[in-house]
């Protein structure tokens, strides 16, 4: 079966614009239609990292929402929002987000990922179970709805990474700490999750994306123009590296899809319907600045670390004290000394968790010289 990626050009967040970007995208795929039958409980599950305006470009636009909750409602669907922010109060963020008020035009529940439902993976060699949000588990339909954005950990969040949202908040911090510097195991553990739920359609907010140091604060909002459709997510992150000019290997879900044989990361069997991918790539997209090296002696592995790998540190200049980052580190390394923050650099995993909620963009990575040095030579 051939797998299908659509790619249509959209330019703002008005929404009679955004409403026909959309609808021709799924269209190109054969139209809402295809994908649910009348009645069917369709989840929505938009990128809602935390409680952030829409032009700050760090969740999925509202108008984008709008439009596949319109289209669901027109199949005869009965749509509701969803999703596990990382830190904050599910009603700030929805209102934030504007989530709140296209609930309220297309007749959607928001519902909050609270309650999890333990899913047995009979066919995995490592997570023999997954714990997945209830909600999603009750859905008929799921529409998955990230965001282009970088990711300081994972490099690009795009449509694999966008289903963590479906692990309930205290878990993902539990899978964080457990994955640790090994960020090939997160991604493995992103593919079983991805396996588990298999959204009928991902539609990607590509209008304008974050570069940078995102995917929260810390990123740099980035016009791309594009919204994009397909059934296969593999396949979706694949055309985007091409967009955005990243090597696909250098995505690590990628990579685990093919080590894992999930999906189709060979750009030559996705046949693209929609715009010419060559007329629609970005120029000039800024990679996050991150590097991480676990090698060598055990005894040595501390000063290697030191010497090679970037660490979260405060610009204590935007930094508010909030605390934010105190309540998300696994390890719990962070502190308030002396009315700034201070890192445990020892016990830090490196999973910048408190990068991506720091409402200020007051956590920036730092890079050492060796890794800015290992960097250039090898860009």
């Amino acid at each position: 079966m051939t797998t299908e990626v659509s790619i249509v050009k959209s330019y703002s967040y008005y929404y009679d614009e955004v409403y026909e970007s959309v609808r021709r995208s799924v269209g190109l795929l054969g139209g809402m239609e295809r994908f649910i039958r009348k009645g069917d409980r369709v989840l929505l599950k938009p990128n809602l990292l935390s409680a952030k305006s829409p032009e700050k470009a760090i969740t999925t636009h509202p108008a984008v929402v709008k439009a596949v909750g319109s289209l669901v409602r027109e199949a005869g669907g009965i749509p509701s929002i969803g999703d596990s922010p990382a830190i904050g109060k599910w009603r700030h963020i929805t209102r934030k987000t504007g989530m709140e008020e296209v609930a309220r035009e297309i007749g959607a529940e928001l519902v909050p990922f609270s309650e999890s439902v333990r899913v047995k993976n009979d066919k995995s060699d490592i997570f023999k179970y997954l714990d997945i949000a209830r909600v999603v588990q009750d859905a008929d339909v799921v529409i998955n709805l990230p965001k282009i954005k970088t990711h300081t950990q994972m490099f690009l969040t795009l449509s694999v990474k966008n289903l963590f949202g479906c692990v309930v908040g205290k878990r993902k911090a539990q899978w964080h700490m457990e994955a640790g510097a090994d960020r090939e195991y997160f991604a493995r553990m992103l593919m079983e999750i991805y396996k588990a739920i298999m959204p009928s359609i991902t539609i990607v907010d590509g209008i304008i994306g974050i570069e940078g140091n995102g995917p929260g604060e810390g990123g740099t909002p980035k016009e791309i123009g594009l919204i994009l459709a397909g059934r296969d997510c593999v396949a979706i992150d694949v055309i985007i590296c091409k967009i955005l000019g990243v090597k696909k290997e250098d995505i690590y879900t990628t990579t685990a899809a093919i080590e894992m044989g999930i999906g189709e990361t060979d750009i030559a069997r996705i046949k693209i319907l929609g715009e010419d991918i060559e007329e629609v790539r970005v120029k000039r997209f800024r990679s996050p600045a991150i590097t991480d090296v676990e090698f060598g002696p055990r005894f040595l592995r501390r000063y290697i670390k030191d010497l090679f790998t970037s660490r979260p540190m405060e610009n204590k200049a935007k930094c508010s004290l909030c605390r934010l980052c105190i309540e998300i580190c696994p390890p719990q390394v962070i502190k308030v000394i002396d009315s700034k923050l201070s890192f445990n650099y020892d016990r830090c995993i490196r999973c910048y968790c408190c990068i991506e909620v720091c409402p200020e963009g007051a956590i920036e990575v730092k890079e050492t010289f060796m890794s800015r040095l290992t960097r250039s030579k090898v860009s």
